[in-house]
């Protein structure tokens, strides 16, 4: 029933920045995760970033600390990924994603593209 739209994605040089946006609907919120997934060709999907949507809580891959930032905007039940010091290796389809009640739900992803 919760549904995930992300925006944002683009083709952006090393060393760019991009922001990705997450606007869940369909459910209450009133408890659940918040995260960020990224998929290349030929990859795993692998985890970015998370946040505890009551308390703010963020955990990020040691691949993206101190260059993603991942926050949440209650009043809008939307999460934002800033994207800084864009790397090649950082080219994927950003997925968001929600876990509620033990169940996980996807948006459709954005492709980010960083090439010089």
């Amino acid at each position: 029933q919760v549904q995930l739209v992300e925006s944002g994605g683009g083709l952006v040089q090393p060393g760019g920045s991009l922001r990705l946006a997450c606007t869940a609907s369909g459910g209450t919120f009133r408890s659940y995760i918040m995260g960020w997934f990224r998929q290349a060709p030929g990859k795993e999907r692998e985890f970015v970033a998370s946040i505890t949507w009551s308390t703010g809580s963020t955990y990020y891959a040691d691949s993206v600390k101190g260059r993603f930032t991942i926050s949440r905007d209650n009043a809008k039940n939307t999460g934002n990924l800033q994207m800084n010091s864009l790397k090649p290796e950082d080219t994927a389809v950003y997925y968001c994603n929600a876990r509620v009640a033990g169940s996980d739900y996807w948006g459709q992803g954005t492709q980010v593209t960083v090439s010089s």
